[in-house]
């Protein structure tokens, strides 16, 4: 059992970002026994699941003439517009059925702001609204944080920035994540994670 300051931060392990989901990641489903295993080493156990709206501004079939995976400019910076994916009460956008969602003491829904999407299980992509989970894990007396779940470079990659600049000592598990790696954002998301000063293992 690790001691009752560290945390367990599942991200996004959901049908979308699967494989057969409307995003999915390569082996996305392959972390889940991994995580299911690690789950009774954390006291602290927090999941986070993306919940869209319909029509939200990052997907693609929101703007015309866009495809999936163009960029546009939002007015908090550069966006990538998704396919539709981890739509409000969907399937695609439940935990892995296989994924022991029960032991979660708390789950941060986000992107659920129709003009903003949502990386950081700690911030907006806006860099500015907060989910709450800092507020939670202090109260909780957490000071450092493991991370794992889907994808690498985009969510895991965000959370586990914000949360060093949170001042949380961060570890990334990458045997318990997958990435999506789109345009060498592995690579780039590794070596960010490493500047913030974030362990990866």
């Amino acid at each position: 059992m690790r001691p009752k300051n560290e945390a367990l931060i599942v991200i996004d392990v959901q049908n979308d970002f699967c494989p057969g989901g409307a995003l999915a990641v390569p082996e996305g489903d392959q972390i889940v026994p991994l995580i299911n295993d690690m789950l009774g080493d954390f006291a602290v156990k927090v999941f986070t699941q993306d919940w869209h709206p319909a029509g939200h501004s990052s997907f693609a079939s929101s703007h015309a003439a866009k495809q999936p995976y163009d960029m546009i400019q939002m007015p908090y910076g550069a966006q990538v517009l998704w396919p539709d994916h981890c739509v409000q009460g969907t399937d695609g956008a439940a935990f892995h059925p296989d994924l022991r969602s029960d032991p979660a003491n708390l789950i941060i829904r986000k992107g659920f702001r129709l003009q903003v999407d949502s990386y950081s299980a700690f911030f907006e992509n806006d860099q500015t609204t907060p989910t709450g989970l800092e507020g939670y894990l202090r109260t909780r007396g957490v000071d450092t944080v493991t991370l794992v779940g889907l994808a690498t470079d985009f969510c895991v990659n965000y959370s586990a920035q914000d949360a060093a600049r949170l001042g949380f000592k961060v570890a990334v598990d990458l045997s318990a994540c997958r990435a999506i790696d789109l345009n060498g954002s592995l690579d780039q998301a590794r070596q960010a994670m490493e500047k913030a000063g974030c362990i990866l293992r």
